[in-house]
């Protein structure tokens, strides 16, 4: 089955049962037949603009599509591209915390399929072979109840048709919430924070690994799991994200 073919099944269903369940947009208010109506996704979650293909920044105006921004060049990152759907900005950021502290989960879906987008966006985007979310600590996985990367990952390995491993990766350390933390000590904070499981490591021995996450903000903690696959023997990994925190 080919990928757009795929993508196509994935999406009809989702469409009639908007049609015949609409419900109010979770931005505007309006009645839609998603979470999120079709203006409000046209305006706020459009792909568009010049990234970075590494660490998924908006690039400047004197930089060209496909080049790296001059940190990842001067410090390149353990990963090896990142694929960002829209900047962590107001009103997406407070969709955001309305999944990850609201459990509000229907959202998970619509940043799922807004990464869809992106990945049509750029055609020539070399596809992961499987994916994995960014684990929880132990203790913030009670709190929370779910863990709101494994919720977007889930919806997104269907669309994209590549096995999703929610276990290969896993917390060794329980650290503090890298949000709490000084921007100085998070490279810190996170340092061997990190483990894949044992009984995973057949899964990413020479393979092409894409790590899900909501946010990426400093890099820190995506690029610890980088160089955490990459000791296990991984080829390649790449970042999924929905929202990327511009740079101040």
């Amino acid at each position: 089955m080919t990928g757009r073919l795929r993508l196509w099944r994935y999406r009809w269903p989702r469409a009639v049962l908007g049609a015949l369940l609409p419900c109010a947009c979770a931005l505007c208010g309006e009645t839609a037949p998603a979470v999120v109506c079709t203006p409000c996704r046209e305006r706020y979650a459009a792909p568009g603009g010049l990234r970075c293909p590494c660490c998924a920044n908006p690039l400047g105006a004197h930089e060209q599509a496909g080049q790296r921004c001059a940190g990842c060049i001067a410090d390149p990152p353990q990963f090896d591209a990142t694929l960002a759907a829209a900047d962590y900005a107001a009103p997406l950021d407070a969709l955001l915390l309305r999944l990850k502290f609201g459990a509000q989960l229907p959202l998970a879906p619509w940043f799922a399929a807004r990464l869809v987008d992106a990945v049509l966006a750029q055609p020539g985007w070399p596809l992961p072979e499987l994916l994995c979310p960014v684990p929880l600590g132990p203790h913030r996985l009670v709190e929370r109840g779910f863990n709101q990367a494994l919720e977007i990952a889930r919806p997104l390995s269907a669309a994209l048709g590549m096995p999703l491993r929610p276990r290969l990766l896993m917390r060794a350390v329980d650290t503090a919430a890298q949000s709490g933390v000084a921007p100085s000590e998070r490279a810190g904070n996170i340092r061997g924070a990190f483990a894949v499981a044992d009984a995973a490591l057949e899964w990413v021995a020479g393979r092409h690994v894409g790590v899900v996450d909501d946010v990426m903000t400093s890099g820190h903690t995506l690029n610890e799991i980088a160089a955490t696959l990459k000791r296990a023997g991984a080829a390649r990994v790449s970042n999924l994200v929905f929202a990327r925190t511009p740079p101040h």
